[in-house]
């Protein structure tokens, strides 16, 4: 096959939490040697094809401390990583920015997170590539047909079960059943309501035949309503320690399920009550920049406070299930479902799996929250949410060099078309001040083809410069008011660039006394400029150049400088001021003598201006000017010491040149060799008096010793050859390393040969 391709799924083993499950699309040979492969009940894996098999990746023991526990989650995180990124890429075809929200998930430790993921990525509409369903199906079906599985358990089995829709017996569905009404009746707290009543609501929408409907519907709403507070905020149970908005989320989720189970219709008193609750809860909504708006419960105890974002989800999803199941007079205002939908999109993409999974699944209970009731009790609509609408600017800087057209869209939160509508510019203001607009009441153009609203051309009267828009959307439909929240009027805030012109740009020399031109020369500030001027100490000099805008405008733009720099370094910035007409400079050299530390020479001259909606901002050099400064006085203060750059300290260093004494006069060939043949003249010697002493004599004669006696007097002239080579070329470890090889040789034939004359001698003394 020639691939491997990683992970359809990870989620726990919900019966041993301490190991990390992989579901893994195996190929033959290609399975990685360091994760073992088991399946369950200790069947072994077959490999003879494309199978589906699961990798468990033990995480930690019961007996390891806490820290040495988080250190192999950690690692089994890791590896999870490397893990989901592959599948991403192979698996589900990813891009890029799909791929980090796909990241987010890669914890996925409980049923309840792999709800979590598997609902994100059906929101998002990212298809899976593979079919978990054979290898994920059997775990649910267990988790299901377990006598020890909680509420918790079983709600989230069933949701994982609404999306893969597995095979399910009846007889399972039967068994769930009983055991969840049970439940409902001895139920006490909240989250006790929550789970087996969300159950129940699950089996009737996967399809369950028997009778599922609650029969003491009103007791049950009563129950959970006794946990209510005055404020619209619930409790988790009728002895816990304070009431939260997200209490109340869950609480109204879980009266939806009482609702949709109920046998008989739920008393509409009841209903009209927690209605109230509700509308009680948007008086403690908290307002953020923008017009969004969001939930957030006070600090009770840190370890069960939830944070703005999950607050906010909570109650999103149970005013949304609660208004699709009931019908009343509950009108949530629009600004405030805009609010609250603006909060969720600003947020961006967040830091963790869970916060994803809250934000994606609220802006789609937003979104699909319209449902008309059908049941046998009413025929009315039910209360409705107004889904918002949401306008958009894709492009919030606009060129005039480019005439760009001004570009709006409106669509739900998902980017699900709008209805039919219009787009109003109703008033443009300049950042900068308020008093009149710009623009008044100017209708957009539709463009069915991309689904935006357009201007085909900005009006004359806006200019480059930072402008506010107001836009109001206006359906064409009345009666669409009440479906969609469309707000008031949202600001946008627009950046309208443009090629600034430069015009009458030129620099001078005056003269201090007179104020007479000494010298002028223009300025070309869209090309190179060279100047080179001369002044002394009482002259002056000018820079001066016009700025307009397309328009003919004047322009003035955030930033212009000039700077005069120094051969040694010493850096003067100034700003360029503006009048009516023109920018203009001058510096009077005689009242700055001090600030330029009266540093004669050569200064170079350099021209900044710039601004965001400049489309031509630049930074030149000018030339230079050479200045002719009097001598500092005794008191005078010197220019500070430039700092240093320490990127020089890695640089090259500073080539260092040796230089050696010169080597004396050599003496010639002739009289080397006459000395050399000298030396070697008592060695001759020596040997001639060894034979004339008949030392040589007892050298053996035998063929077995005399090779030995040879091999010694060889060894010994290596090891004064050795010497010599030692002297002239060879260092003292290679000297060594041979001395010890040569020194085993000499041992071994010089006792041979020692013995030998030893033998002899022996035999000699009795003759």
């Amino acid at each position: 096959m020639g691939e491997l391709t990683f992970l359809v799924h990870h989620f726990a083993d919900y019966q041993s939490p301490l190991h990390h499950i992989f579901l893994v699309r195996i190929f033959p040979a290609l399975l990685p040697v360091e994760f073992p492969v088991i399946l369950r009940n200790g069947q072994k894996p077959r490999i003879s094809g494309s199978v589906i098999v699961i990798i468990d990746l033990p995480c930690c023991d019961l007996s390891a401390n806490n820290r040495d526990s988080q250190i192999c989650r950690f690692r089994a995180l890791y590896t999870n990583r490397w893990v989901f990124r592959k599948v991403g890429i192979e698996l589900y075809g990813l891009n890029k920015k799909e791929l980090y929200i796909a990241d987010l998930m890669l914890a996925v430790t409980s049923l309840e997170e792999t709800y979590e993921a598997l609902r994100t990525f059906e929101i998002l509409g990212i298809e899976r590539k593979a079919d978990i369903s054979p290898a994920t199906c059997p775990l649910i079906v267990e988790n299901l047909g377990s006598s020890s599985s909680s509420p918790k358990d079983l709600f989230y089995a069933l949701k994982v079960n609404g999306i893969l829709r597995c095979d399910i017996s009846a007889k399972v569905f039967e068994g769930i059943h009983s055991k969840l009404q049970a439940i409902v009746k001895d139920a006490s707290s909240l989250l006790d309501f929550y789970y087996s009543i969300g159950s129940l609501v699950l089996i009737k929408e996967q399809g369950f035949k028997s009778n599922v409907l609650l029969g003491d519907a009103d007791g049950i709403f009563h129950s959970i309503k006794a946990l209510s507070q005055s404020d619209g905020r619930w409790r988790h149970s009728s002895n816990g320690p304070g009431s939260t908005i997200h209490a109340a989320g869950i609480a109204l989720e879980a009266l939806a399920g009482v609702v949709s189970l109920a046998s008989t219709e739920v008393d509409q008193s009841m209903i009209d009550t927690v209605e109230n609750d509700i509308m009680k809860l948007f008086d403690s909504l908290e307002r953020y920049d923008g017009g969004a708006f969001y939930f957030d419960d006070k600090l009770l105890d840190a370890r069960e406070h939830q944070g703005p974002l999950s607050t906010t989800s909570s109650a999103v999803r149970g005013l949304t299930a609660f208004a699709t199941v009931t019908s009343g007079s509950l009108y949530p205002p629009g600004d405030k479902i805009l609010g609250l939908a603006k909060f969720f999109i600003g947020i961006g993409i967040p830091g963790s799996a869970k916060d994803l999974f809250n934000q994606i699944d609220s802006l789609a209970s937003l979104e699909n929250n319209r449902q008309s009731k059908n049941d046998s009790f009413s025929s009315r609509k039910t209360t409705l949410v107004s889904i918002p609408l949401i306008l958009s600017v894709p492009a919030t800087v606009l060129s005039l060099t480019k005439k760009d057209q001004l570009k709006v869209k409106v669509s739900t939160v998902l980017g699900s078309d709008a209805p039919p509508l219009t787009v109003k510019l109703m008033e443009a203001f300049s950042s900068g001040s308020k008093d009149s607009s710009v623009v008044e009441n100017q209708e957009l153009k539709f463009d069915p083809e991309n689904s935006v609203h357009l201007l085909d051309a900005l009006p004359k009267s806006i200019d480059v410069g930072k402008y506010i828009f107001s836009f109001e959307i206006v359906l064409h439909d009345p009666e669409q008011k009440k479906v969609y929240a469309t707000g008031g009027q949202t600001q946008v805030l627009i950046v309208v660039t443009g090629f600034i012109k430069i015009d009458t740009a030129e620099i001078t020399v005056l003269d201090s006394d007179l104020g007479s031109i000494e010298t002028k020369q223009k300025l070309d500030l869209y090309g190179e400029n060279a100047v080179s001027l001369s002044a002394n100490h009482l002259q002056k000099l000018r820079l001066s150049f016009q700025m307009t805008t397309p328009h003919g405008h004047a322009f003035k733009p955030h930033q212009a400088f000039l700077k005069l720099r120094h051969e040694s370094k010493v850096e003067h910035i100034f700003v360029v001021g503006s009048s009516v007409k023109q920018f203009e400079i001058v510096l009077d050299f005689l009242g700055l003598v001090e600030k330029f530390y009266y540093l004669s020479g050569r200064y170079d001259i350099q021209l900044t201006v710039g601004d965001a909606a400049m489309e031509n901002s630049f930074l030149q050099a000018l030339g230079h000017v050479n200045l002719d400064l009097p001598e500092p006085p005794e008191k005078a203060a010197r220019p500070p010491l430039q700092p240093v750059d320490h990127y020089l300290r890695y640089g090259p260093k500073q080539e260092i040149t040796h230089i050696f004494r010169t080597p004396g006069k050599l003496p010639s060939q002739e009289l080397s060799l006459t000395f050399l043949g000298l030396t070697l003249l008592p060695f001759v010697g020596f040997l001639l008096g060894l034979i004339s002493l008949g030392n040589l004599k007892k050298f053996p004669t035998s063929v077995v010793p005399a090779i030995f006696a040879i091999l010694f007097h060889v060894g010994i002239a290596a090891v004064l050859l050795l010497y010599m080579l030692f002297w002239l070329k060879l260092d003292l470890f290679t000297t060594l390393k041979a001395l010890g090889f040569l020194g085993i040789f000499l041992f071994f034939v010089g006792h041979r040969t020692l013995s030998h004359i030893a033998s002899t001698s022996a035999k000699l003394k009795p003759a």
